[in-house]
């Protein structure tokens, strides 16, 4: 979306309405030929695996007893992370996403969907093309029903009718957009075992930033964090859920899309400044290099159910 329709990343297209949805067709199309490449040529001799990465955030109703927030919840993970996986995963796009786009782009007087369709062959050659599922994960939005007025030109952003809240409680030490919300990890974890049939999940990206440098290197947030959600990886697990690994994100500070250096995500400091970039460990190192050395918490009693 922000390199195909609203221009702020790379290649900085501006293709209001149509380009998200373009640039993801190609992406899993091309995703399902690298997996067949790969299984017909090197598997047998390599054994090895194929899967794809994507990231999502949860989407929780406002009111859980309100059906249309319970159903703009479920356009939130559909709209995000369903619009990858579900081909991948069921053949074709999530039905909320085809019902949706289309009937916003016949209002606009389209003779066709701004989201592309499959044919019948390409949902059989996308379909189960994913040996694993990477999971990124950052944080959680509250959702509702929100009704945006007919456009001429609608966006992606427009199409899923939904607003987002956050908690003003919830703690946000990095950038704007990511709140600690630990419980939202199970609740994603929880819905990918449902609606993907528990695939091998390995998750590769999920950490926190600080807009603020800390002097002293005392990240104590980014140990909370990690912490909070480790031990819902760990409540997902006793649902049942097939975690296989977890990667924090990520080992050193380093150049973060359009914020460039501004924002640090790293385990270590790196002095940007200094022609050898130094790297210094945060007090996230020792805690985390206690959590892998134990492959869990050290103290059970900072598991909870």
């Amino acid at each position: 979306e922000k390199g195909y329709e609203t221009g702020e990343h790379a290649p900085g297209l501006k293709l209001g309405g149509c380009g998200a949805y373009k640039a993801a067709h190609h992406i899993i199309k091309t995703h399902a030929k690298v997996w067949h490449s790969y299984n017909n040529t090197w598997r047998r001799e390599q054994r090895g695996m194929v899967g794809i990465s994507l990231t999502s955030g949860w989407g929780e109703p406002v009111d859980p007893h309100s059906q249309t927030d319970r159903d703009a919840a479920e356009r939130y993970i559909q709209f995000h992370l369903g619009w990858f996986a579900n081909p991948i995963y069921r053949g074709d796009y999530p039905e909320v996403m085809k019902n949706y786009v289309g009937k916003k782009s016949a209002q606009q007087g389209l003779g066709t969907s701004r989201l592309p369709s499959f044919s019948v062959q390409e949902k059989t050659y996308i379909k189960g093309t994913s040996d694993f599922l990477g999971i990124g994960h950052f944080t959680t939005r509250y959702v509702l029903q929100k009704n945006f007025p007919f456009l001429q030109v609608s966006s992606y952003h427009t199409d899923h009718d939904l607003a987002e809240l956050v908690d003003p409680s919830w703690p946000a030490p990095g950038p704007k957009w990511l709140y600690s919300v630990p419980w939202g990890f199970r609740r994603l974890l929880n819905f990918i075992k449902t609606q993907y049939g528990n695939p091998l999940i390995y998750v590769t990206e999920n950490g926190v930033s600080e807009t603020l440098q800390c002097p002293q290197l005392c990240d104590e947030w980014r140990i909370q964090y990690l912490k909070g959600y480790i031990n819902e990886i760990l409540k997902a697990l006793n649902d049942g859920v097939n975690v296989k690994g977890y990667t924090a994100w990520s080992l050193l500070d380093k150049f973060e899309w359009n914020k460039g250096f501004s924002e640090r995500f790293g385990l270590y400091h790196i002095d940007f400044k200094n022609k050898n970039k130094p790297r210094y460990p945060k007090a996230s190192v020792d805690y985390y290099k206690k959590i892998i050395s134990a492959n869990g918490f050290p103290n059970p009693r900072e598991v909870m159910s």
